[in-house]
């Protein structure tokens, strides 16, 4: 299995973007259908198996900064135009996002999926009960670019997230479990613990490590649109 490291995923986006003339936005908006198509099929498995807290599936999706935070205001486009009720809650004021990511959480605002904020360990403790109504969780917190410690309020929402699955709750990282470090795989302070992982590309070198497998679950690679001969490029070197 292919395997890349934070550095070469950035040369992928790098060369797909100035290259190819892909814009960014694009590739966002591809890994973020990509992934809802992902989820869209463990609700299936869900409710072959199990039943719904409610009548239908809720999903609650936890928004970052950004490009992972972005990939999640895609993520909740796709769900709710495929008829599922979704839950936002950004963790970075969507006002103060910028570029892809900026671009993608305006439109969901514009469709009216205006996110709940939790910008602070108190507002993270007011809406834990909201939270917990959601059958998956998606965790668009902290992306492929992360190392070292989960600082402030990220810590209690990664700690909630991981509550919520211990109660029952599916959860689904994107490109990577907020709080594992990609090339490592090693955990950090505070990290998700993801039932499933969709990642972007190909599969990240740390989650083959020992101990990631914990924190990653079961891994799903899906395509941003860049053709796989950027991936052999940026493997030779």
């Amino acid at each position: 299995m292919v395997t890349l490291t934070r550095d070469q995923v950035r040369e992928v986006d790098r060369l797909a973007i100035q290259e190819l003339g892909i814009p960014g936005v694009v590739l966002m908006e591809n890994a973020g259908r990509n992934a809802a198509d992902v989820i869209l099929e463990l609700l299936d498995e869900i409710r072959e198996d199990h039943y719904f807290k409610g009548d239908d599936p809720r999903v609650a999706i936890l928004c970052g900064g950004g490009n992972n935070g972005g990939d999640g205001y895609v993520i909740a486009r796709q769900l709710y135009n495929a008829g599922i009720e979704v839950a936002v809650f950004a963790l970075q004021d969507p006002k103060e996002l910028g570029g892809d990511a900026g671009i993608n959480a305006a439109i969901a605002q514009k469709m009216h999926l205006d996110p709940v904020l939790l910008l602070n360990e108190k507002q993270i403790k007011d809406h834990e009960a909201e939270l917990s109504e959601a059958d998956v969780i998606v965790d668009a917190i902290l992306g492929t670019g992360f190392s070292g410690q989960v600082r402030g309020h990220f810590v209690s929402a990664i700690e909630l997230c991981n509550r919520l699955h211990e109660d029952g709750a599916s959860v689904v990282a994107i490109d990577v479990p907020s709080g594992l470090d990609c090339d490592s795989g090693k955990p950090s302070n505070a990290t998700v613990i993801a039932d499933v992982t969709v990642t972007f590309v190909a599969s990240k070198t740390g989650f083959n490590k020992q101990g990631a497998g914990k924190y990653v679950g079961r891994v799903i690679e899906t395509d941003i649109g860049a053709p796989p001969e950027l991936i052999d490029r940026v493997l030779r070197g």
